[in-house]
């Protein structure tokens, strides 16, 4: 993995942002015993904002208790890993090595998705908005962040290549 210092701190700014937007809302772990022995967050529900909502999807869609008695369980740990690949992510950059090790190279890989997911669910990207995405004009404002998206996803493309057998 080799960028330029441009490349680095975009990198490292949206792993930053990822951080941020999957930190769990704060929990009194007095207010619940249980959690905190065992990290069950009692208020976990599907989020309202259509970014997180698509990170940290219902497990069950023909079951809501179910659903939110799974979410209880997991989202907290869920968001720790999201965010666990993004500071992965900023310390691999910072140390400007161009080697990973297996361990680094699945944070990348759960960034990518991550950072990707968040920007798409925010640009409205889907199999449908292929066309329009090619007639944007060359002035139009949401050029740069289609430009990001598409080179995350090249970046994603290109360290799972990178990964199949030869």
């Amino acid at each position: 993995m080799r960028f330029d210092d441009q490349e680095s701190a975009l990198l490292s700014g949206l792993a930053a942002q990822i951080i941020e937007f999957v930190a769990p809302e704060p929990h009194d772990p007095a207010q619940d015993p249980l959690f905190a022995i065992v990290g069950i967050d009692p208020s976990a529900t599907l989020p309202d904002d259509p970014a997180l909502a698509r990170l940290f999807p219902d497990a069950f869609t023909d079951d809501d208790d179910a659903a939110a008695e799974f979410r209880r369980f997991t989202e907290r740990d869920l968001r720790a890993g999201k965010a666990g690949h993004a500071s992965t992510v900023i310390a691999s950059l910072e140390s400007r090595s161009d080697r990973l090790d297996a361990e680094q190279v699945a944070a990348w890989l759960g960034f990518l998705n991550d950072v990707r997911l968040t920007l798409g669910t925010r640009l409205g990207i889907s199999d449908d908005t292929q066309a329009e995405l090619a007639a944007l004009a060359p002035d139009d404002e949401r050029l740069g962040a289609y430009a990001l998206y598409d080179w995350l996803t090249y970046l994603q493309d290109s360290l799972v290549t990178l990964l199949l057998p030869r």
